[in-house]
Parts: structure tokens; sequence; C-alpha cells
């Protein structure tokens, strides 16, 4: 199997999840709920946060949601008290697009990784369940947009994940075919993505959400970080 190409999830992939994401989950269930700091707790449950544990549930909304599928959960969950859904999405995104650098905590030296990977002339793409500009705005201080050839979101126009759209959309932009693609992720949604495309390679990785109990039936590799790729890829070459 020869990679030629590979599609990253942002979120608990690139990115720590817990570091980066949960001081913004607070902040805007709060700012929804209105500032009532027991309304923003249901919200968070609603989308998966545990408080006794301090954990989001795998698979869940907040960890694999995209913005307007949290704002519409949210917004069933408020019944009355709710404002429109589009107002709530609007909220969020510009929450998560507006906040993110504030958090943002890489789970690597992202410079140095990723011009490794270009090094060995690898396309690099990152599809995420935020959107467009959140993707640009968490990773741009970084100063790696433009190491990728491909940043697209749930608003991008490819779909969402689960489905395969997104690894599409890589493909097209690359000129890669699916046995050239692998996809790397945190969660089921990004394993079931790159299986729904038929990519090469699906890899799962342990700095999100999910356990490796939850990735290995569906993962061709799970990893402990994004590190430990280079190995992976040597061993397929």
């Amino acid at each position: 199997m020869t990679i030629r190409g590979i599609l990253f999830d942002k979120d608990g992939t690139l990115l720590d999840y817990y570091a980066t994401w949960m001081p913004l989950n607070r902040i805007i269930a709060l700012e929804v709920a209105g500032g009532d700091q027991t309304l923003a707790d249901d919200l968070l449950a609603v989308g998966g946060f545990d408080h006794e544990t301090g954990k989001v549930g795998s698979g869940s909304l907040l960890a694999a949601g995209n913005n307007a599928e949290i704002a519409t959960a949210w917004h069933a969950h408020l019944g009355d008290r709710a404002s429109a859904v589009d107002a709530i999405i609007d909220q969020v995104n510009a929450c998560f697009e507006n906040g993110g650098g504030a958090y943002t905590t890489p789970v690597t030296d992202l410079p140095v990784l990723l011009q490794r990977l270009k090094s060995r002339g690898l396309k690099l793409g990152v599809a995420t369940a935020d959107s467009e500009r959140g993707a640009h705005e968490t990773l741009g201080p970084f100063g790696i947009l433009e190491l990728f050839d491909f940043v697209a979101g749930y608003d991008s126009g490819h779909g969402a994940k689960p489905g395969p759209g997104l690894v599409n959309g890589f493909m097209a932009t690359t000129g890669l075919r699916e046995h050239e693609v692998m996809v790397v992720g945190d969660n089921l949604h990004d394993l079931h993505m790159g299986r729904s495309a038929n990519a090469g390679c699906v890899i799962g990785v342990l700095t999100g959400t999910s356990e490796r109990q939850h990735l290995t039936p569906h993962a061709d590799y799970v990893l402990g970080d994004i590190t430990e790729i280079e190995a992976v890829l040597d061993s397929l070459s």
C-alpha cells in the first residue's frame, strides 16, 4: 500500500480535545443558557459531558457532532425558553470561531511534524466538524495552514461526518485515489467517514474523547497520538 495523502480530523487529533474545547464548551453553554449555570450544566450533559467523571462521551455531540447538531440539540432541550435555532447555531459558531485561539492546545509541535510529512511528498488535509472558519482560526496561529492542501468544515459543502463527502473533497482537490488516502481521527465518526469513502488506511488516536476499545474494531491502527504516524508510514512503504 502506498499512502500519498493524510486527511486529519482537527479536534482531538491535531489539537488536544479537553484542553482546547472544554473551556469553550462551558462558555457557550452558559451563554446559550442566558447565564443560568444549572441550565448550562444541563446543556453540557445533553452534549455528552459527564459532570462526575469530567469526561465527554465517545461519539457524543460534544465529541463528534458539528456545531449545528450541538445547537439543534440544545434548542430542543430549552423548549419555550429557546431563541430560534439559527440564532443558537450562530452563537455556537461565533464562540468557537472567535474564542478558539485562546485555548488551542496542539498535541505536539505541529509545524515540525507536518513539515516532516510534507517532506515525504504527502498531501495533507483537515476535515473537521467545526466550521471552516473555525478551522482557520484555531490552526492559523501555528503557521501551518499553508502546509495543508485542503481544509474543510461541516459547512464547506462536502457534507458532514460520518459520510464520505469530506474525504471525497480531499481526493478531488489533490487528485488522489481512495487507496492512497489515510484518514486519522479520534472518534468513530472519523473512522466511519474513512471507511465510507474506502480510504486505504484508517487510524484512530487517543488524544480525544475515545478509548482504545472504542476505536480498535473500526481502525487499521490505534495510536497514542499523531507522532506515531511516521512509523506506520514506514511499515506500509
